[in-house]
């Protein structure tokens, strides 16, 4: 007589159900719960100080009618995006095919670019790189050596953002390590096929490297947009934590911040909080839906 496998499969079950225990209860009680509690704040007015008083989409209203603060942030902050994620690839691209040479001691080199990503968010840079861009800073002393006066980067409007940015910029290190995996799994036979055929090296580049990369490429830029659009500490640290001068740094988390523990409008903030999520969506969805257009995966020719 065959033995019922039932019990066995119940325990399997219970095995699985006790490792998933932990992360479920992370998920419910850390994300999803919060979620739905800054959703609820989002409809109501909130202090902090006395209950929420539910005002439904009044938040909303105000934000997109009366708020110009808002429309300027989220422009300051699309405009962050659209410039530091582009400079940041190309740049982490660009070191990664230099370490891809084959060059000795690969892992120390790898090690000292990838450092930035892992200092790069912290507020101890931020502070550093505000004293290098200062008008008596490391940047302007190094450009006194060709004659040259520089202003104070910092105190000035239109350049203090462009500070940051480099800092984006220089924070390249995880994306480094992932182009350089993705380009040792790239067959050499294609680049000496190509050189058969009389190709030269910027057309391997277009032709062979930049299909062959399509996923890597694509997964950098989808955490980079989402990264980028949650900037904050450098913001902070750099503009005084106020957006300065003249609202130059307010990005968007900064302006979300101040709302909520600055002016103790926690209900306005969930909501700037709510738009920003779906901002971020919304970017995240044109590049999948876009991306069956230059994605490509293994020896196809056709895109996802």
């Amino acid at each position: 007589m065959r033995k019922s496998r039932k019990p066995l499969a119940n325990q399997h079950n219970l095995t699985a159900y006790t490792f998933l225990l932990p992360w479920l209860i992370g998920f419910f009680c850390l994300t999803l719960g919060p979620m739905l509690g800054s959703l609820y704040l989002s409809l109501t007015k909130y202090n902090l100080l006395t209950p929420p008083q539910w005002i439904g989409f009044a938040n909303y209203i105000e934000i997109f009618k009366e708020d110009d603060t808002f429309s300027n942030s989220l422009w300051l902050t699309i405009k962050y995006v659209f410039i530091s994620v582009p400079l940041r690839l190309a740049f982490a691209l660009m070191v990664a095919m230099v370490l891809n040479k084959g060059i000795r001691a690969l892992g120390i080199y790898r090690t000292i670019y990838y450092i930035p990503s892992l200092l790069g968010g912290s507020v101890a840079i931020a502070i550093v790189w505000r004293q290098i861009f200062d008008g008596s800073g490391l940047v302007n002393q190094f450009l006194g050596w060709f004659g040259i006066q520089g202003p104070s980067w910092i105190s000035h409007p239109s350049y203090i953002v462009y500070t940051i940015i480099s800092l984006s910029i220089w924070q390249f290190g995880s994306a480094m390590v992932i182009f350089l995996a993705g380009l040792k799994q790239v067959p050499a036979d294609l680049y000496e096929a190509a050189q058969v055929d009389g190709a030269n090296k910027v057309r391997q580049f277009f032709k062979i490297t930049l299909p062959m990369l399509s996923p890597v490429i694509f997964f950098n830029l989808v955490m980079s947009i989402i990264n980028s659009f949650q900037a904050f500490t450098p913001a902070f640290v750099i503009g005084d934590g106020r957006g300065g001068p003249l609202d130059a740094t307010m990005f968007y988390t900064l302006y979300l911040y101040m709302k909520g523990f600055s002016f103790f409008d926690m209900g306005y903030a969930s909501a700037l909080a709510w738009i920003m999520l779906l901002i971020i969506g919304a970017f995240t969805a044109i590049i999948f839906v876009t991306s069956k257009y230059w994605v490509f995966y293994g020896d196809s020719k056709e895109g996802r």
